[in-house]
């Protein structure tokens, strides 16, 4: 094992500890959990997205057991100090294995006449219906509710590896910004498929997107790049991320906007992109411990307001980020959490005049120890002309 993985096993140990920490304040019992990010958060095993159930049970005392498919144990890590595996044949019930996992920490525990089970958001429907007739005395609530303000809280090994996914998008996006990228004359799906082939270039397990849309086709935040040949003197938004894993460990996501011109841009585009640069600054400025993350929102927003163009952005200012794309903390209207050390999202808030042009410039922040906002994306924010 790498002095790497060493230290992304101690950090899932100190992980599982927090949770259980939350567990007692909760007063869950056992958490169960399936298909999603909490379960290579804390085990460091990615699940396939099969019928087959594979599930980790964590008591709140006693061990916890990976219960995975036969077929499957063997691309699960050894990791004694963390979890017990429990592989299962097709010929056998796995949700019986499992119930009878949670039946057996409960007598240890005392067993509790009603258990409080947490189960993970994105388990499959049918396991989840399988799982409460087999374990009928029980309260159950979304895993979420145990994990995700943990998760949202990254510890020096994820920072370490969103550091590395962020530096690697930046290089894609100094690329498109130099114009080794070509754009007029091309398809939009062209471009896109560039941008995925530089990401894998520059280090990435995988892509998870890469928006281009041009003109018109700008306006839309989530466009699907598509046959649209891009011109000239128009602007072109490219969102682009993926998963990047440092020395085998668990993926980490990037995630940058860069809005780039094909020529020299419109007085309407020059003004616009001055406030959304203006925004986005003001937002990432305003991102420190203590402040909630729907003032962050409130910060970019007021600039966009001011200037008139309040009903052009239409989304939240950002999102979490980590394992997944999206995350806690959402930086939105009515989410009144504190940031704190160690939070991880995008800043990223955007102009949107139908049918003629849109804009978008995001960063990845993260609170520092010192409670500071530190953007990982460094790439020039300014609206560069590509005339290629």
């Amino acid at each position: 094992m790498t002095e790497l993985s060493k230290r992304a096993q101690t950090s899932r140990i100190e992980r599982i500890a927090r949770v259980r920490e939350r567990m007692e304040v909760l007063g869950v019992d056992v958490l169960l959990l399936s298909l999603g990010a909490d379960l290579p958060w804390l085990t460091g095993y990615l699940a396939m997205p099969l019928e087959r159930l594979t599930m980790l049970v964590l008591p709140v005392r006693g061990d916890p057991v990976l219960v995975v498919p036969a077929l499957e144990a063997a691309r699960v890590a050894i990791a004694e100090d963390v979890f017990a595996v429990h592989p299962w044949s097709d010929t056998e019930n796995p949700v019986a294995i499992v119930a009878s996992i949670v039946a057996a920490r409960a007598e240890r525990n005392g067993g509790a006449n009603r258990l409080r089970v947490a189960i993970s958001d994105r388990t499959w429907a049918t396991s989840v219906l399988a799982l409460q007739s087999e374990i009928p005395r029980a309260e159950w609530i979304p895993g979420s509710t145990v994990t995700s303000s943990i998760r949202a809280v990254k510890d020096s090994f994820e920072l370490e590896a969103l550091r590395a996914a962020s530096g690697a998008a930046d290089r894609v996006a100094a690329m498109l910004q130099r114009g080794d990228i070509p754009l007029i004359g091309r398809r939009e799906a062209d471009v896109s498929n560039d941008i995925s082939t530089l990401l894998l270039a520059e280090g990435h397990e995988r892509v998870n997107f890469a928006i281009v849309g041009s003109g018109p086709n700008a306006a839309s935040p989530h466009h699907e790049p598509g046959s649209r040949i891009i011109g000239p003197n128009e602007t072109v938004v490219c969102d682009f991320g993926g998963t990047l894993s440092l020395d085998g460990e668990v993926g980490y996501c990037s995630d940058i906007t860069r809005t780039v011109v094909t020529g020299a841009p419109s007085d309407d585009i020059r003004d616009c992109y001055e406030v959304l640069l203006a925004s986005q600054q003001t937002a990432v400025a305003s991102a420190r411990a203590g402040v909630s993350a729907e003032a962050v929102d409130a910060a970019a927003r007021s600039i966009i307001d001011d200037a008139g163009y309040g009903d052009l952005f239409i989304h939240r200012t950002g999102h979490g980020i980590g394992i997944e794309e999206h995350e806690d903390p959402y930086l939105v209207a009515g989410n009144d959490e504190l940031l704190r050390p160690g939070h991880a999202f995008s800043v990223e808030p955007g102009i949107y005049a139908s049918d003629r042009f849109g804009m978008r410039l995001e960063d990845i922040v993260i609170i520092t120890e010192d409670g500071n906002p530190e953007s990982l994306n460094t790439v020039d924010h300014a609206l560069v002309v590509v005339e290629v």
